[in-house]
Order: structure tokens, then C-alpha cells, then sequence
């Protein structure tokens, strides 16, 4: 099947606008983060108490706020979902203001006080569920998870480097750090917290994007062979535009898979956000194999003829 045929599209002549675009948006990113000073870690990376608890009646977020005042955790972050009397409750390491001996009790006494509740409400003893990560333990997971990209962007670069060219590899590599920065930036405008299945995503991300941008060096590299002498800027348009159809099926198909999830899971849970960094990393990692990645070996070809000239 091919949704697109024999289209010739002139991106690499775009590439320009394409590198204006991926800048502002970048760069939009970048302020939102240094405004929110750096990305808004959940508690998977800062430390603290997480209770997800469901009620045995709709509880308002007034309700939940004024208990958790009255147990000395005012600013506590509540995400209600009331078509399933259910809440979230989020709290802080930095957050808890009680003496440092009773913070390890926190889950514990979140938990009792949840099940007595007050005015008619209380949470179902087998609707609640504490989850408690100490801050040292929350700064390893963020150290985890850091390494945990830039290494799998080290050896991308060096398999790339041996099952094509070094500078394919930069180009892959350009458009990896583009796509993750792109959905780092979008997390911070939208106030997105970044936790461990986030962290899964981005990883999810850079594989999909790897994938979409192999497929067009592979064909480059084909044609590079069976077009000799043909200009380098007609190699790769071609290259591109011949792997198109697949590329836009691709992203298509994969997109209404996480569309479904993420509206499915719109009540808030972690999958959303999963599912909101797949949106968002896929529609980015299709743009940037062809708008990233390619004018990249193309710049590199220029300048490699520039030299010997």
C-alpha cells in the first residue's frame, strides 16, 4: 500500500526553514524550563509520597485539601477523577513542614487518615494505595535516568558509525537530542511532570525516531551506489521522497494507537503522560528524519566538498 507516490517534495532546499522551525520551538522549550527552574520531576525523582485512594462518595478537592492542611501537609498536589470518586495525592519531600522524625510516617498516617476521613467520606480500604520514595533514593532514580539516555545515545552513535558513516551517525544522533529536547520543551509548557514512565517514553522516542531515520539513510545509501554522478542534493530528495509513503503509514498508525490511549486514560494517570510523550515524539520523530537528519549529511557533503575544493 502507498499512500503517497512518486511525490517530489524538495526538502532538503527547506532545510533552512525546517532548522528556523526546530530552533523556536527549542528555544521556547528551553525558557519555559529555566522559568519553571529545570523539569517538573515527580516524585519518582524528588522524593516524597504519592496516594492514590478511592472514595466511597465524590470527594471535593477543598475536602482532601482541608485534611491534608489539618495534618500538616498544606501544599500537598491533588488530581481528582470524579467520574471514578478517586484521587490522587501528591506530596513533596520539600513539601512535608513536620518534624524530619515523622516524615518516614507520612504514607502511614496519610493512609488512616484517609480511611476515617470525616463527613461522611472516607477511602475504601482496598481503594488505597501508598507509594513513599525517600529523596537520596529519588536522586539516584534522576542520575538512573540521565545516564540512562546518554548512553543509549553513545551507542546508537557508535553502531550507526559502523553500519553506515560517521556522519550519518551525527545526523541520527542531531535528530535524536532534537526530538527529546522538542518533548522536554512541550512537558514544560504544559507543566507535564517527568517520572519514570515518562522517562520510558523518551527512551520509546528515541528508538522510534532511529527507526524512521534508518530507513531514509538506508535508502540514501542505496542511491548513493545506483546514482552516480547525479547530484548529491537530487540523491537525497529522491531518497526521501521514495521512502515517504512508509514513513507517513507508519507515524499514522502508530499515532492512532496512542491517541486512543491517551484519550482513554484523559482521567490523569501516568499512562497519559506516556502516552502524551509517544504523541508528541512521534509526530516530532517523523519530522525530523526528513527535515534533521537528512539536510544534516547534506551540509556535511558541502562542506566536505568545500575542503577538498
Amino acid at each position: 500500500m502507498e499512500l503517497l507516490r512518486n511525490t517530489k517534495f524538495d526538502f532538503i532546499n527547506k532545510h533552512r526553514t525546517g532548522f528556523l522551525i526546530s530552533a523556536v520551538i527549542i528555544v521556547i522549550g528551553l525558557v519555559f524550563l529555566a522559568m519553571n527552574g529545570g523539569p517538573h520531576f515527580g516524585i519518582d525523582f524528588r522524593g516524597g509520597v504519592k496516594v492514590l485512594a478511592k472514595f466511597n462518595r465524590m470527594v471535593t478537592e477543598a475536602e482532601l485539601q482541608a485534611k491534608l492542611s489539618e495534618l500538616g501537609y498544606p501544599r500537598a498536589q491533588i488530581q481528582l477523577d470524579p467520574d471514578q470518586n478517586e484521587a490522587t495525592i501528591s506530596i513533596a519531600t520539600q513539601a512535608m513542614e513536620r518534624l524530619p522524625e515523622m516524615e518516614s510516617s507520612a504514607g502511614r498516617t496519610l493512609n488512616d487518615a484517609l480511611l476515617e476521613g470525616g463527613d461522611g467520606w472516607h477511602a475504601l480500604p482496598e481503594g488505597v494505595n501508598v507509594s513513599e520514595v525517600g529523596p537520596s533514593v529519588g536522586r539516584d532514580l534522576q542520575w538512573a535516568a540521565l545516564w540512562s539516555v546518554l548512553w543509549s545515545i553513545v551507542i546508537l552513535l557508535v553502531y550507526i558509525s559502523w553500519r553506515f558513516e560517521f556522519r550519518f551517525a551525527i545526523g541520527a544522533i542531531a535528530a535524536l537530542v532534537h526530538d527529546v529536547l522538542i518533548t522536554l520543551g512541550i512537558f514544560a509548557v504544559l507543566a507535564k511532570e517527568i517520572n519514570l514512565p515518562t522517562v520510558a517514553a523518551f527512551l520509546t522516542i528515541i528508538g522510534y525516531s532511529l527507526n524512521d531515520t534508518i530507513v531514509v539513510f538506508d535508502r540514501i545509501r542505496e542511491n548513493t551506489q545506483t546514482l552516480r554522478g547525479t547530484p548529491y542534493v537530487d540523491v537525497l530528495n529522491r531518497s526521501i521522497n521514495q521512502s515517504l509513503s512508509r514513513t507517513v503509514i507508519t507515524s499514522l498508525t502508530t499515532l492512532f494507537v496512542v491517541l486512543v490511549i491517551f484519550t482513554l486514560s484523559s482521567a490523569g494517570a501516568e499512562i497519559n503522560t506516556f502516552a502524551l510523550a509517544l504523541i508528541v515524539g512521534v509526530v516530532i520523530g517523523t519530522y525530523s528524519s526528513v527535515f534533521i537528519a537528512s539536510p544534516i549529511l547534506y551540509i556535511w557533503h558541502q562542506r566536505q566538498r568545500e575542503t577538498e575544493a
